[in-house]
């Protein structure tokens, strides 16, 4: 029976610091991306545009919030079309259902101050 090699043996060795390099200057294999603004994922740029107006909606008032929620969607389709292109999906989708949270939430304020309001008046001509 013969004896069985080691498949780690086969590993080539480091590269002799003397010797150039087989891949040429950049060091990357044919066919690898190098990182860089071509090679890897890159954030989306609308994508922190879209979380800021969520926050904003969430508590300021729901016009941001309705911006960042027509943003966002415009982002989504964008990097659902291409997703190896961006890599901040996640932003765009905290930002967008933060923008739909302050946009219900002002909605059901107002809803309740004018409840508010035609209560008062109510109790106020009943008196």
């Amino acid at each position: 029976m013969a004896a069985m090699s080691n498949p780690y043996e086969d590993q080539a060795q480091p590269a002799d610091p003397n010797q150039p390099n087989p891949y040429g200057p950049g060091g990357y294999p044919p066919g690898a991306y190098p990182p860089g603004p071509y090679g890897a994922p890159q954030p989306h740029p609308q994508g922190t545009t879209v979380l800021v107006l969520g926050i904003l909606g969430l508590v300021v008032c729901f016009i941001p919030g309705i911006v960042g929620l027509v943003l966002g969607n415009r982002a989504l389709r964008e990097i659902d079309a291409n997703p190896a292109a961006y890599n901040n999906r996640q932003n765009v989708v905290v930002g967008r259902i933060l923008g739909i949270i302050g946009i219900v939430w002002q909605v059901l304020a107002i809803l309740a101050y004018v409840l508010i309001l035609v209560l008062a008046l109510v109790a106020s001509r009943g008196a």
